[in-house]
């Protein structure tokens, strides 16, 4: 058990039960899976969740709470209990222990206690388990533009779709272009419900309702668009944002994030939480330019700086007169990964509704965007997927040189 930390709480009591609720719903690291007001319907709950906590008040029986922990210990050895109550006494805490409660808190509880045996559970979880145990960790990943028009959201799309195109990933897309996002046109769909609709249902979300409320694309993406309305009624704040990356980092493999061009509150705070930033530009002036006054701004957020990836579209544009290596001496930075230039391509891609994987498997675009994806989504490529990687080294990875 690491990362994520799918919870499902029983108290009988509705108010104790519900601080420990809204105390824990905070916790990037906890998802509270489910809530249980009967000691003998919980039971039932934790087979169907399968969580990977219980926690038990004790308080309101503790005789049908004790018989409870040695009955979800004994029929979910995979869940680890941990036992909360106002007594502290000690024959109490032993026969909590010896039905299998890994952990005794007591109430009220104080979040530091929490996380500090959360963490010891964990130890001894890695431990016993071996390292086959420790489950591979999400990966999010923003892209971000210098300017409008550098192609961010085909970049978003079609990362998205690589990576989903591998049978063990699962893939999520969040459009943060509140206003002007238009992900659902480059799939071709017509979400049922958005970003919006999300923030407002953030307090009882599980994973089911989770994924009814995302749209699945037939390459495997799902995605998760801005709102149908320019004036939203509900405003999406940096605190809701960050609870719905947590959520879906808890169900995803990948989250590609495309952000908007304003860099405002929210699109830094998508950056903030993310494994790596991908920052698209062009071989003009302008982008050079704004590719400079971005890495200062970022270089004063420790959360961001050490994330960028500059990543160079539509490389052999006609009209380009500049050369990579004057853009290596302008910006002053590593670029990252170079795209080359398929316009018919990318447009036809754009107007079926069909990502790059299926429309044009095998154009040079759509392997750059494969080897992108594999560098960074943690992926592992197959032997051809490889062989054409190396043919087309000099197309993504860190430039060590200038050409």
């Amino acid at each position: 058990m690491s990362g994520v930390v799918r919870l499902s709480i029983i108290d009988p009591n509705e108010a104790t039960r519900n601080e420990l609720k809204n105390m824990l719903i905070g916790v990037d690291m906890v998802w509270l899976e489910a809530e249980c007001s009967r000691y003998e319907f919980f039971s039932d709950v934790v087979s169907q969740t399968q969580p990977d906590l219980a926690l038990i008040s004790l308080d309101a029986d503790p005789e049908l709470a004790l018989n409870l922990i040695a009955q979800v210990t004994r029929d979910l050895p995979s869940c680890s209990v941990v036992v909360v109550s106002s007594s502290q006494e000690g024959s109490l805490i032993l026969k909590a222990m010896r039905n299998g409660a890994k952990e005794f808190l007591g109430y009220p509880l104080v979040l530091e206690d929490f996380l500090s045996a959360l963490n010891r559970i964990q130890i001894i979880s890695g431990q016993s388990d071996g390292e086959h145990s420790t489950p591979r960790t999400s990966q999010v990943i923003t892209v971000a533009g210098v300017s409008g028009g550098v192609g961010c959201t085909s970049l978003a799309i079609n990362l998205a779709c690589c990576l989903a195109h591998n049978e063990r990933n699962s893939v999520a897309v969040i459009d943060l272009d509140l206003a002007l996002g238009d992900t659902d046109v480059w799939l071709d769909i017509i979400p049922d419900y958005t970003i919006q609709d999300v923030a407002e249902n953030i307090s009882r979300l599980d994973y089911s309702l989770l994924k009814r409320s995302l749209t699945k694309h037939s390459c495997g993406a799902f995605l998760l668009p801005r709102p149908v309305q320019m004036d939203m009624s509900m405003q999406i704040t940096t605190e809701v944002l960050k609870r719905i990356i947590a959520l879906l980092r808890a169900t995803f493999s990948h989250l590609v994030i495309d952000v908007s061009k304003s860099y405002n509150s929210l699109d830094l705070a998508a950056m903030e939480l993310s494994d790596s930033v991908l920052l698209a530009a062009q071989l003009d002036l302008p982008c050079l330019r704004n590719v400079v006054r971005l890495s200062q701004y970022f270089d004063t957020n420790e959360n961001i700086s050490e994330k960028i990836k500059v990543v160079m579209n539509r490389l052999g544009l006609e009209d380009t007169q500049i050369s990579i290596s004057k853009a290596l001496e302008t910006i002053g930075r590593d670029i990252f990964c170079q795209i080359p230039n398929d316009y018919a391509t990318m447009v036809e891609s754009r107007n079926n509704g069909v990502p790059l994987i299926v429309q044009a498997p095998k154009a040079k675009l759509t392997r750059t965007i494969m080897g992108l994806a594999a560098s960074v989504g943690g992926e592992t490529l197959t032997s051809e997927e490889e062989t054409a990687s190396k043919k087309k080294k000099s197309l993504f990875g860190f430039l060590n040189q200038s050409k």
